[in-house]
């Protein structure tokens, strides 16, 4: 541990305590991950070794990087690339976040591709939610974090604990009881994070378990076995659920675009078979103004671009403040929102 200086503790993870740390050697900041062996003599926790495994394994843009994992005689540190925010504090300290549509819709993108490679690679994150999701500045890429409840999955599904997600981003298959769920129950969480980054507050945010599960129905509907086949042999579900119809979705995100609110309610669809994979969610028409291929990168008019979206397109839209430019496109650059670029 003598290579790292802890500066500050920024927070805690899963089952442990983050600080922000400079790397001796090369002066770089880094995040490390303090988790305790436990005292019982059985070594390090069951949900330390699985984030090391399964972070060794993946190499994505859109998931946090693991760089060293150092064992000492009481604990071990888990060594991150270190990344500004995350995403629950920028939402918190930016007022204006919920109107920038490009820069939302920049997010759910990257969000969706790193989820995309984790279930193509059968990892479920099992705790997807705005802390979370981390944000490095320099080039606004938003990344999966805290892989501490994440697991590896077979096909057929095995039956795993229905005791994960933060409630208020918790499938309504998990909260009705089921033991033997897949890759839909992060795409819900996708979902309500992007709910909630457009209208700045979470889409369902009960305060317990029955009044999540309300909170859920009283929009969507309540569920029977027309709209969802086996939900009533569910442990915990019940004939005397209150009967609602399902709400007009658009009238709980009203800022959304029609294309955005479709992508939403396919996102949040009760029925986890019938809910939208990632990788369709990725070629939804709402990214249709979006290239994956090229990211973060400055244009010549001194500002910083970020993100993943058409430049062409912005462009067009700011010719009152551009002026009448002409512009030649051979490809597209990826863009979200422009800001001027601060010296140094």
């Amino acid at each position: 541990m003598d290579q790292y200086e802890k500066v500050e503790k920024i927070g805690e993870g899963t089952y442990g305590v983050v600080y922000k740390a400079r790397d001796r050697c090369t002066n770089k900041f880094l995040a490390l991950k303090k988790i305790r062996l436990e005292r019982s003599g059985n070594g390090v926790p069951s949900t330390a070794i699985r984030e090391i495994s399964l972070l060794k394994e993946v190499q994505h843009s859109n998931i946090v990087r693991l760089l060293d994992v150092v064992h000492t005689e009481k604990c071990i540190y888990l060594v991150f690339e270190y990344l500004d925010f995350d995403l629950k504090k920028h939402m918190d300290t930016c007022p204006s976040f919920s109107s920038n549509p490009l820069i939302i819709k920049s997010y759910v993108f990257q969000i969706l591709k790193g989820i995309s490679y984790c279930h193509s690679h059968r990892i479920l994150h099992r705790d997807l939610k705005p802390q979370n999701l981390l944000i490095d500045t320099r080039n606004n890429a938003i990344k999966l974090a805290d892989f501490g409840l994440a697991r590896a999955f077979a096909i057929p599904i095995r039956t795993f604990t229905h005791e994960v997600v933060t409630l208020w981003y918790r499938s309504p298959e998990i909260l009705l009881g089921s033991k033997q769920y897949s890759t839909p129950i992060d795409i819900w969480s996708v979902g309500c994070i992007f709910a909630e980054m457009v209208i700045g507050q979470p889409l369902f945010p009960g305060d317990s378990e029955i009044d999540q599960i309300l909170k859920i129905f009283r929009v969507l509907g309540t569920p029977n076995e027309q709209t969802w086949p086996g939900v009533s042999c569910l442990p915990d579900y019940k004939l005397a659920f209150p009967q609602w119809h399902p709400q007009d979705l658009a009238v709980h995100v009203p800022q959304l675009e029609p294309e955005g609110v479709d992508l939403l309610s396919k996102m949040l669809h009760l029925d986890p078979r019938r809910r939208i994979t990632a990788r369709s969610a990725l070629q939804h028409p709402y990214f249709h103004d979006i290239c994956p291929l090229i990211s973060g990168i400055s244009n010549h008019f001194g500002f910083r671009v970020l993100g993943d979206f058409n430049l062409y397109n912005v462009l067009h839209s700011h010719m009152s403040v551009f002026g009448k430019l002409r512009f030649c496109f051979s490809a597209y650059i990826n863009i979200n929102i422009v800001e001027p670029k601060v010296s140094r």
